[in-house]
């Protein structure tokens, strides 16, 4: 990269982090491999939505030949789901480029007055349970309306589910059955906690069985994945620094069950990086896994098996398969299965337009890869779809049912808990 603008100058704009971006984009040979994976690019057709004419623009910007108010719409439109990532055959960090570089345009831009309001809307809403329940609770009041209701509304109401489940609270620590194989911690997810609690008692009684001790910190708050969606990093190293606190250190595993959690918790390097608490993000991103991976390694206690034999789509979710490269472990358990047939989802690389906040801000895009992740689903004929991440679980139950679908869409460890149910 030869700078128009020094280093010196940029590191005193964006911080440490100008380093790695400059690498990425060094790296980046604008080959094409990133083309066929990206959501955006297969849906928009456009070289600016995708990766390779993305790194350009970010290139042009840091040298002075573009300004941020110009790329930005191309910018806001990356799902972050880095396949990109993935395909790459000369390993360019997209993700050490692309977070650090919206976070520093969000200063840089005028916003409107609606796109305030929205960011403020999710960053005090999503990431707070009791908040985010309450204006669920007022969207589903609000469906009758819908078809009078602005197209826009129209998309985010119909994520709802049909009713909220109750919520109960989770005891801070569930002794391990039997000879006591590990200790972990439980970070509960907040949009999870409110749509989808099941998810959390079904990953702790699947723990417990398998001789894991699971302790669930009460005081625990949002990982700050949310906020670092909407280039909010203040909040997110906020959320992060309280968790740092309350999260034991006498754990072999600091376990999440949903796959965009532990993405975001695994960029805490990133997020701190030159500031004081680096070492304490670098120390709790180490114990971080997916609960699927935890597990894997760790091994089954004994086969589960379900009742009936079924079909089973599985579907990776971006933040497990590429951005943490995680693929096989959530396999592995759910062809451990007695009964269960593992199915691969065609075109599953390509995200189903969930990505953290992206098809509250996205609709449109989100929309259409949606609808083509249900319909690759139901080319193969499953019984249930699994998958490792709320908001994916959220995104295809919607488009199921848009499709007058009502295939079950489990999470992994749902569906173990199911199968040893159904042993019992």
């Amino acid at each position: 990269m030869k700078h128009t603008v020094p280093v010196t100058k940029l590191v005193e704009q964006i911080g440490p982090q100008i380093e790695d971006m400059v690498s990425a984009i060094e790296a980046c040979v604008h080959c094409g491999f990133c083309l066929p994976t990206c959501p955006t690019y297969q849906v928009l057709s456009e070289e600016m939505d995708s990766p390779r004419g993305r790194i350009f623009l970010m290139k042009s910007v840091l040298e002075g030949e573009l300004n941020y108010q110009e790329v930005m719409p191309y910018i806001d439109q990356c799902l972050g789901c880095m396949a990109c990532v993935t395909s790459c055959p000369s390993g360019v960090q997209y993700g050490e480029l692309v977070l650090p570089f919206r976070v520093y345009a969000q200063s840089q831009i005028e916003h409107t007055v609606t796109d305030r309001l929205k960011r403020k809307l999710i960053n005090e809403t999503l990431p707070y349970p009791n908040r985010f329940r309450s204006a669920a609770s007022l969207g589903l009041m609000s469906k009758p309306l819908l078809t009078v209701m602005p197209k826009r509304m129209q998309d985010v109401l119909a994520l709802l589910p049909e009713r909220l489940p109750e919520t109960e609270t989770l005891p801070e620590l569930v002794h391990a059955q039997g000879n006591r194989r590990a200790r972990v911690a439980l970070l509960t997810g907040c949009v999870q906690q409110v749509f989808a609690q099941q998810i959390n008692w079904a990953t702790i009684r699947v723990l417990v069985r398998n001789g894991v001790e699971v302790v669930i910190p009460s005081k625990q708050v949002c990982c700050g994945a949310l906020s670092i969606h909407t280039s909010n990093t203040d909040q997110a190293r906020q959320f992060a620094r309280v968790n740092f606190s309350v999260f034991p250190d006498d754990v072999d595993a600091i376990l999440t069950n949903a796959a965009g959690c532990g993405s975001g918790m695994k960029e805490y390097p990133l997020l701190f990086k030159g500031m004081e608490d680096e070492p304490r993000a670098q120390e709790f991103t180490n114990k971080v896994q997916d609960v699927s991976e935890f597990l894997d390694n760790l091994g089954l206690r004994e086969t589960p098996v379900m009742s009936d034999s079924i079909k089973v789509a599985y579907h990776d979710a971006c933040h497990l398969a590429h951005a943490q490269g995680i693929t096989s472990a959530p396999r592995n358990l759910i062809a451990s299965i007695s009964n269960v047939s593992l199915l691969e989802v065609p075109q599953g690389e390509i995200c189903c337009g969930s990505a953290g906040t992206y098809n509250l801000e996205h609709p449109e895009i989100a929309n259409e890869l949606g609808k083509r992740k249900v319909d690759n689903i139901l080319e193969i004929g499953p019984d249930v779809v699994v998958t490792g991440n709320i908001g994916c679980i959220v995104q295809i139950q919607s488009h199921l049912g848009t499709n007058g679908n009502s295939m079950p869409v489990y999470h992994t460890f749902e569906l173990l808990d199911k199968a040893y149910l159904d042993e019992s």
